[in-house]
């Protein structure tokens, strides 16, 4: 119950409410879906043409992955995390993120020097650190400032 006494909506409904409202407000053909684990709550979009709600470089579906944290848990501790998906989008990028971070890897063993990667997001940054962190023969680390901060893999100092 909340302060005044009225149901306080779960945060799956709160998750499937405000994505209905965006994808209507975007004017978006595209059916929403809400699945909640014990770690991770889930929000995805399916449907055709979901460009304008990813964005360029995923920047408008990481500001609404952003919102939907605060919103969802407005006010109380977070149980878990929010991430929200359209099309399968969250696999490519973690896939193409991934074949980067490889190259990027083989070029830094190949001739023994840091490799730059493209400004990323800190989520991003985060997830190819943890992928090549057991790669062994590389590290990683971050450099510049937001929003062009970037990754660098480097050969490993013994």
């Amino acid at each position: 119950m909340g302060a005044d006494g009225t149901p306080v909506p779960a945060p799956a409904d709160l998750l499937r409410e405000l994505l209905d409202r965006v994808a209507d407000a975007l004017d978006l053909e595209a059916s929403v879906e809400v699945v909640e684990d014990d770690e991770c709550l889930t929000g995805s979009l399916e449907g055709d043409d979901l460009g304008l709600f990813i964005g360029r470089h995923g920047t408008t579906i990481d500001a609404v992955q952003h919102l939907a944290q605060r919103i969802v848990f407005a006010g109380q501790r977070a149980e878990k995390g929010v991430v929200i998906d359209a099309a399968g989008y969250r696999d490519r990028r973690r896939a193409a993120l991934q074949a980067q971070a490889d190259e990027a890897a083989e070029e830094a063993l190949r001739y023994g020097r840091a490799v730059s990667l493209d400004a990323m997001t800190a989520g991003e940054r985060r997830l190819v650190h943890e992928y090549l962190r057991d790669r062994g023969g590389v590290q990683t680390y971050s450099e510049g400032t937001e929003p062009d901060r970037h990754l660098v893999v480097a050969p490993a100092v013994a």
